[in-house]
């Protein structure tokens, strides 16, 4: 990897990180109740948690923008190694700035480190990495979620089966390093799946919120 790479690499995700960290949930929350929805709820500080504290409207605008902390945080990074490296299509580059965010949003520097579990951010990332993808994950979300009347099953459920839809995409469309590629959304997916642990303990016990419960 050139210097030049190397400087874009660190600007990404230097920056992908500091976007993660704005946490959209607390931040709407301030806004429109004054209070820290860390202190509410799960605590946890995701849309999820906004939606049953404060209702859709709240919920919609931090959806928005755990979504856009994501996109943002890969294109940037195209945009570096693509005009200024000179190096587009640098994959590694733009997984490394999708997990970067989303360490942002679990571990924001300006809340403390504290934030929320990077549902929503990831898919942002996927987004921009994958559209297909995503959409495929978006279905097993629904689905999930829908059977269940439980967010967290379809969460998980989306978690692990974004990198088993990416691994059938870039098969299917003869791509280079896969297994790297693979490698990198496993990564992002067992963070994701890593950081509901609480939500998995809670279902084993049959004490998770559904929407029955709301």
């Amino acid at each position: 990897m050139s210097a030049i790479s190397i400087i874009c690499l660190i600007v990404a995700v230097v920056i992908a990180y500091l976007f993660g960290s704005i946490n959209f949930a607390i931040i709407v929350t301030k806004l429109f109740a004054k209070k820290d929805i860390r202190d509410f709820g799960s605590g946890n500080a995701g849309m999820t948690n906004v939606l049953r504290t404060l209702g859709k409207g709240p919920a919609v605008l931090t959806l928005l923008g755990d979504l856009s902390k994501g996109i943002l945080a890969v294109l940037i990074a195209r945009l570096l190694f693509t005009f200024v490296a000179q190096q587009p299509d640098n994959f590694i580059g733009e997984y490394a700035a999708a997990f970067c965010a989303l360490l942002g949003h679990i571990f924001p520097i300006f809340y403390g480190f504290k934030g929320g579990k990077g549902i929503l951010v990831s898919a942002g990332g996927l987004i921009m990495l994958e559209p297909i993808a995503f959409l495929c994950c978006l279905i097993v979300f629904l689905i999930f979620t829908l059977i269940t009347k439980i967010v967290s099953v379809g969460s998980i459920a989306c978690a692990i089966a974004f990198p088993i839809a990416l691994a059938v995409i870039r098969n299917i469309q003869h791509a280079p390093q896969i297994g790297l590629e693979v490698l990198l959304a496993s990564l992002i997916s067992l963070l994701v799946i890593f950081m509901h642990r609480s939500n998995i303990k809670r279902l084993l016990r049959g004490e998770e919120n559904s929407f029955k419960k709301k």
